[in-house]
C-alpha cells in the first residue's frame, strides 16, 4: 500500500514539474513587446530610423522582441516625450534635445554651428561623444542611439540672397537655431515641426531654418520656393528607453540593442544625406525651388555673429559642473576622425 502511494506521489510530482516546466518555457517563448513613440510624421527621417531600427531588433532577436511603432505623436508628442518615456507611458521614444532647453548642458553642444556638412559624420560624432562621456544629464534613461539632422539651411517664401534679406524675417527655429537666427538679425519663432506647415501657409512665419529633407518629407517645397544654403547647426536627437523597461530585458536582448547603437547613428546619417540630395532634386524639378548662396563676406559675418553662442554654451556647461573645454576638444578630435 505504501509503495503504491509513493509511486502515486512520484507520478503526481512529475506531472506538476512537467506542467511548471512547460509553463515556464511557454512564458520564455512569449515575445517581449516594446512601444516606440515618435513625434514627427511617418515619412520623416526620425520615423524612417524608427522603423528600420524596429525591423533590425525583430530580426536580430529572432522574434524575441517585437516593437510597436507610433509615429506622428499618436502616443506621445514632442514636448512630453521625455517625461512620457521616463514615466513609462512609452517604453522607447525619440526626443529632440533642442526641445528641452537647459536639460542637456553637455550634449547641447551639438546645437551649436560646429561646421558639419554631413549628417553621417555629425551623427557618428554625436554618438561617440555621448558614449565616451556618459553625461549625468541622460542617466535617468537608457540611451539606445543618437543621430542628428543634416546641416540647417534657410527655406523661405521670399528669396534670401544676403544677410540683409534676413533682417526682421519671421523664421521658425528651435533651441540654439533660434539664437542663431536672432544673431543674424531674423525674428525667430519657436514651435514644434508638425505645427510649421500651417504657420507658413497662414503667413505667421515666412520660412524655416532646418535641414533640407523636409522640403520633400513635409512638402515645404510647395510652400517655400527659395532655399539659401548656410551649412549651419544640426538638430541632435536621442532614442531613449525607460530604465525599468530596459532592466526587464534579458542580457542577450540588451546586447543586441547595444550593438545597434553606433551602427544606427551612422545608418541614419547616411540615409539622411542621400535623402537630402533626393529631396532637393525633387524640389527643384517639381516645384521650381530656387537655390541661393550667400556672398563670402556674409558667410564670414555669420561666423563672427554666432561666436557668442559658443561662449554662452561654455558658461552654461561650466555652471552645471561640466568641463566645456574638454567637451569641445573631444568634439574637434572626433570631427577630425569622422570628417565634416
Amino acid at each position: 500500500m505504501k509503495s503504491t502511494f509513493a509511486a502515486l506521489l512520484i507520478m503526481v510530482g512529475c506531472l506538476v514539474s512537467g506542467a511548471l516546466l512547460t509553463g515556464s518555457e511557454a512564458a520564455a517563448a512569449q515575445p517581449v513587446t516594446l512601444n516606440y513613440a515618435n513625434f514627427p510624421p511617418a515619412s520623416t527621417f526620425p520615423c524612417i530610423q524608427m522603423e528600420q531600427w524596429a525591423h533590425e531588433v525583430r530580426t536580430r532577436t529572432r522574434g524575441k522582441v517585437d516593437v510597436l511603432t507610433y509615429p506622428g505623436g499618436t502616443l506621445l508628442g514632442a514636448r512630453n516625450m521625455l517625461r512620457g518615456v521616463m514615466s513609462g507611458q512609452a517604453d522607447i521614444g525619440c526626443i529632440s534635445l533642442a526641445y528641452h532647453p537647459g536639460v542637456f548642458p553637455v550634449m547641447s553642444v551639438f546645437e551649436l554651428p560646429l561646421g558639419f556638412t554631413s549628417a553621417e559624420a555629425a551623427s557618428s560624432v554625436l554618438w561617440e561623444l555621448y558614449s565616451g562621456l556618459r553625461p549625468a544629464e541622460l542617466e535617468r534613461v537608457k540611451v539606445l542611439t543618437m543621430f542628428t539632422s543634416a546641416p540647417s539651411h534657410f527655406m523661405t517664401v521670399t528669396p534670401v540672397r544676403s544677410l540683409r534679406d534676413l533682417q526682421g524675417m519671421e523664421i521658425r527655429g528651435a533651441g540654439t537655431l533660434s539664437a542663431i537666427l536672432e544673431k543674424l538679425g531674423a525674428t525667430p519663432v519657436s514651435m514644434p515641426m508638425p505645427e510649421v506647415p500651417e504657420a507658413v501657409q497662414k503667413g505667421i512665419i515666412k520660412g524655416l531654418f532646418t535641414s533640407l529633407d523636409v522640403m520633400k518629407d513635409m512638402n515645404f517645397a510647395e510652400m517655400t520656393g527659395h532655399v539659401t544654403r548656410a551649412d549651419q547647426a544640426v538638430y541632435p536627437f536621442a532614442v531613449i528607453m525607460n530604465r525599468e523597461a530596459w532592466e526587464r530585458l534579458s542580457p542577450d536582448v540588451q546586447q543586441v540593442l547595444d550593438g545597434l547603437a553606433a551602427e544606427h547613428a551612422a545608418w541614419t546619417g547616411r540615409y539622411l544625406d542621400a535623402h537630402v540630395q533626393d529631396s532637393m532634386r525633387w524640389a527643384e524639378e517639381k516645384h521650381g525651388v530656387q537655390v541661393h548662396t550667400l556672398p563670402e563676406e556674409d558667410i564670414a559675418a555669420m561666423r563672427r555673429s554666432v561666436q557668442p553662442l559658443f561662449d554662452a554654451w561654455a558658461q552654461r556647461a561650466a555652471d552645471k559642473g561640466a568641463d566645456p573645454d574638454a567637451v569641445m576638444r573631444t568634439v574637434d578630435a572626433l570631427k577630425a576622425q569622422y570628417g565634416g
